[in-house]
């Protein structure tokens, strides 16, 4: 297979959900995962997913570990008279270590719930996005259309970009899977 070949096949193994604001990304990564685990699939990493505080309307963000359930807290609660929450850095240790975990076990998804603000910055979960594409497992992430351009330079381009759509990532799956059983039933028919 002639390289610009593999190049091509392997830009669906990164794929990136760009998403505006006003979109459920959460819901959609989440959901899709659910559904893959339904249908057997081995999907490890980590989805978010956000709750109200009991201090008002601050969302609390935690991510779920998708190989064991466990919820991780990513963001501490400042108290009532804070306006924001701040990313904890042990939760981010914690998901940093799923991730890992996933990559490890050599996952068929390995999924991170997004590249985001401290991604961009060159911090967060960015070594661990790199070590699920030099293992050459598929990777599912979601980014803020604020930080497209920091995710570009991070890729260098390489990867898939999609839209934020049940459908539309169902279908990078789909296509993924397909290419991935023929690419294994090459070497059984290369034998024979």
């Amino acid at each position: 297979m002639p390289d610009s070949v593999t190049f091509t096949e392997n830009l669906l193994n990164l794929a990136a959900v760009v998403y505006q604001p006003e979109e459920d990304v959460d819901s959609l990564l989440a959901d899709f995962a659910l559904g893959l685990r339904e249908q057997g699939r081995r999907v490890g990493g980590i989805v978010q997913r956000n709750r109200r505080s009991e201090c008002g309307p601050i969302k609390l963000m935690e991510v779920v570990d998708l190989r064991s359930g466990r919820v991780i807290p990513i963001c501490q609660n400042l108290g009532p008279g804070s306006v924001a929450c701040r990313l904890d850095t042990g939760g981010l240790a914690d998901a940093a270590l799923a991730v890992a975990e996933a990559v490890a076990d050599r996952m068929e998804l390995v999924m991170v719930n997004k590249f985001g603000k401290t991604e961009a910055e060159g911090r967060g979960l960015r070594g661990e996005i790199a070590s699920a594409i030099d293992a050459g497992l598929p990777i599912l992430t979601a980014v803020p259309w604020r930080f497209y351009d920091a995710w570009a330079a991070f890729t260098g381009g390489y990867g898939t970009t999609l839209a934020c759509n049940a459908a539309v990532v169902a279908d990078w799956w789909q296509e993924w899977a397909r290419r991935a059983e023929r690419r294994q039933a090459e070497p059984a028919a290369a034998l024979q």
